[in-house]
């Protein structure tokens, strides 16, 4: 699918689409769509057990292949299936309309949640939330699903641009220093109507219309369990196989996916506060090598009985040490009968695992490698 740069950027439903979902770790959508085109042909399915924010299957699904992806943060897998398959726009305002209905017998609710909710919501923003995390079956309603991927967008970022006070778009800071933060600042919850505030992101979301020809759909579970009942499928003829295994595993030891996420999982039902004790289901930091090993080595051994023979396996992965030798040693094992080719790939500045410091300096330079294993 061809992409937009610069005034034309959003001028089509696929570009409106594409980006939804702040997310730390993501591929650039016109990196994912050149792999799509080069390693696969409409109609084949394109498979990714680390789906993320779904830019890899919506790239496939919005170029004529069948997408199916696997995620086990609910945040992700909101994102993936809102861009994957979004509700008709009538269907999402419908949803916005009971929440901001029901929203008003939240107040009691409003008023006990933990002070950290207070500095950085205002009053009817705290209701609405809280009224939306209730009623929005995301898991399962379509509607209520692409109504809730467009709320966790706007969740917390620049104070106008979305319902909270200052934080960071893509992560979210910890209570107290947010708190603390705000305090020093003097700075007060904006007053935001979050209803009319939504109304107007979901008119501009769907200016365009929604994407044609998608075809796909993200699965919520840890990958190490649900490509196993996949592979059941396959034996039993219910599914069929990809001929594109397209994925970035998550990178040894840079990123806690709960901690930058714990807002946004607390809209989807999480606890208030955040714990370490949470973060694990949500892909936590790999403890150490051998957990990492583990993982993508049960990963990876679960896709291949859903691969065709002459099926591409394209990894992009980390340089650094730990990631790529864990990486590479897995992938040769798994895929031994196919020729496996190399790309470095300077960091692009929009990609977001660039190590960082405490004070925002890359801590040295950094690049990514394109794994690519082709039948022999």
């Amino acid at each position: 699918m061809a992409r937009l740069s610069g005034a034309g950027r959003y001028a089509t439903a696929e570009a409106r689409w594409a980006g939804i979902g702040p997310y730390y770790a993501m591929f650039p959508p016109a990196f994912a769509d050149e792999v799509v085109r080069r390693h696969s042909r409409p109609g084949d399915l394109v498979l990714d057990p680390f789906a993320g924010r779904g830019t890899s299957l919506f790239s496939a699904a919005s170029s004529g292949r069948t997408a199916l992806g696997i995620e086990i943060s609910p945040v992700g897998f909101v994102y993936a299936n809102a861009k994957l398959s979004p509700a008709p726009k009538d269907q999402v305002l419908e949803s916005l309309n009971i929440v901001a209905e029901r929203s008003g017998s939240f107040d009691r609710r409003s008023d006990a949640l933990p002070e950290f909710y207070h500095y950085c919501y205002s009053p009817p923003v705290r209701r609405f939330l809280l009224a939306a995390r209730s009623l929005l079956n995301w898991r399962t309603s379509v509607p209520d699903r692409t109504l809730m991927a467009i709320i966790l967008v706007v969740l917390h970022g620049k104070r106008d641009y979305s319902l909270s006070n200052q934080m960071r778009q893509s992560t979210s800071m910890w209570p107290n220093y947010s708190v603390n933060w705000w305090r020093d600042r003097a700075l007060a919850p904006p007053a935001v109507d979050p209803v009319a505030f939504l109304r107007r992101r979901i008119e501009w979301r769907y200016a365009k219309g929604r994407p044609l020809g998608s075809a796909g759909y993200a699965i919520l579970g840890d990958s190490r369990t649900e490509l196993s009942k996949l592979s059941d499928d396959v034996i039993a003829g219910r599914q069929g196989r990809a001929r594109l295994l397209f994925t970035s595993p998550p990178y040894y030891n840079v990123t806690n996916y709960y901690s930058d996420q714990w807002l946004r999982l607390w809209m989807l039902g999480g606890p208030d506060l955040p714990s370490a004790r949470v973060g694990g289901r949500y892909g936590n930091k790999a403890a150490n090598r051998r957990t990492y090993l583990y993982l993508l080595d049960a990963v990876f051994r679960n896709c291949r009985p859903l691969l065709t023979d002459d099926a591409t396996v394209y990894v992009r992965t980390d340089l650094r040490p730990v990631t790529y030798s864990v990486t590479l040693d897995v992938l040769k094992r798994m895929f031994a009968d196919k020729i496996i080719t190399q790309h470095d790939k300077p960091l692009e500045p929009s990609r977001q695992t660039k190590p960082y410091s405490r004070g925002g300096a890359p801590k040295r330079a950094n690049c990514e490698v394109d794994i690519v294993l082709k039948p022999r």
